[in-house]
């Protein structure tokens, strides 16, 4: 199995938030005049690419429909700049593929010459309690942080670290490969436990062991979860687009949907019945998608106006 190609052949303060909120409307005829890219999503994937479409000769609207509860100074800094907007607590929710129109959960409209989907995933399970204590994997962008993790226990540890490592499937296979990597002891377990054990008051490490629903236990110096996700692919079912069997919007080696005009990139998509995260960074995704839209917007006549 191959990922998606690689090559561009095959985007805090008060005063930033004002500034989104007064940003360019669905309607004004400064949007109609110029390609206009709707990015569905405010995840990693979603950042990454208008990063990307912001250094490329890109010159219309990037619109961003953020799916999230929180404004990140990442996402606060992309919204000032010119040709950006972002719209804050306005998921998409329906995509009216043959008109090339979304609306958001309140409602509002917003045309596109070009969508894509970044609405990434979401836990398949309830969170373990305690998880917010432990680390987690869950894309390939979680190596180098875990990698970062692992080098800070070692260090006060001064030896090499033993790893609890709860998870099945794909995610957990790549995240005992970067423990092994890093010199971690991995001790893997499939079956998923009722709680993570925090560290003693004062300990710099993070939780060190996690306990069953039988109260059996499993100690080490750090506790990894790998568990699985479901892609947030709803947008899907509203614009007819085809979805794995296993979750995610299908698309092809570069980024396209089966739906002209419409794209997907992250957790969101699947390519060969795999979640986008476990196949191709975000960074490297972000790059060949806005080189793919670039082109996309360069030579196909503009959408009507809204």
């Amino acid at each position: 199995m191959s990922a998606p190609a690689l090559s561009p052949t095959s985007g805090t303060s008060s005063s930033k938030a004002a500034a989104a909120s007064t940003a360019d409307s669905p309607t004004t005829a400064s949007t109609a005049a110029r390609p206009r890219i709707v990015i569905a999503g405010a995840g990693p994937a979603a950042l990454a690419l208008v990063r990307q479409l912001t250094r490329t000769p890109f010159a219309g609207a990037i619109t961003v429909l953020s799916n999230r509860d929180d404004a990140p100074e990442e996402l606060l800094e992309l919204a000032v700049l010119p040709q950006v907007s972002v719209r804050f607590g306005q998921p998409a929710s329906y995509i009216d593929a043959g008109n090339r129109l979304v609306t958001t959960a309140d409602g509002m409209e917003f045309s596109y010459d070009e969508l894509v989907i970044a609405t990434g995933s979401a836990p398949a399970e309830a969170p373990v309690e305690g998880a917010a204590r432990c680390l987690s994997y869950s894309t390939i962008d979680d190596a180098a942080r875990l990698g970062d993790a692992v080098k800070d226990v070692t260090r006060v540890l001064g030896r090499r670290p033993l790893g609890i490592l709860v998870g099945t499937g794909s995610a957990a296979g790549q995240a005992e490969a970067v423990l092994r990597s890093r010199g971690v002891r991995p001790v893997r377990t499939t079956v998923r436990p009722a709680a993570v054990v925090p560290t003693l008051a004062g300990s710099v490490l993070p939780a060190s062991g996690i306990v069953f629903e039988d109260g059996s236990s499993m100690n080490g110096d750090l506790v990894i979860l790998a568990e699985e996700r479901i892609a947030r692919d709803e947008l899907a079912a509203t614009a007819g687009l085809t979805t794995a069997p296993g979750g995610g919007i299908v698309i092809g080696q570069d980024f396209r949907t089966s739906a002209p005009g419409i794209w997907a990139i992250g957790d969101a998509a699947a390519y060969d019945g795999v979640r986008l995260g476990l196949l191709v960074a975000s960074g490297s995704a972000a790059s060949v998608c806005a080189s793919q839209l670039l082109q996309a917007t360069m030579g196909s006549p503009l959408a009507a106006a809204a």
